[in-house]
């Protein structure tokens, strides 16, 4: 992706239906293939019909610490009640120089990776 074609995307309206969200716990486990790392996030959802995904920012340059982002996203009819969620992602290509941020709607946390 060139620069002028993320400027382009950041000029893009932003989605209604999904938030970032905050997240309780952050990990980051090894995986089962030699210098593999699955990140895992938990939390509490604001509504127990949202899907919460995890959304690796995007870079031209690798950074000191890859953000990822936890996006909460609702549609169709919603039930407005607090549920548990939990979310992983193979971060094994999505490492800055010296780990990784996960990005909440008021937390951000680091995360060395050696």
């Amino acid at each position: 992706m060139q620069e002028s074609d993320l400027k382009r995307f950041e000029s893009l309206p932003h989605s209604t239906s999904c938030r970032l969200i905050d997240f309780d716990d952050v990990r980051v486990v090894p995986g089962i293939v030699p210098k593999s790392f699955i990140l895992i996030v938990s939390g509490t959802k604001p509504w127990v019909t949202m899907k919460v995904e995890l959304h690796p920012l995007i870079y031209i340059r690798q950074p000191e610490y890859w953000g990822i982002e936890v996006v909460g996203c609702q549609s169709g009819i919603g039930l407005p009640q607090t549920a548990p969620y939990h979310v992983s992602l193979d971060i094994s290509h999505l490492l800055g120089t010296k780990g990784v941020e996960v990005v909440g709607a008021s937390t951000r946390e680091q995360i060395n990776i050696p």
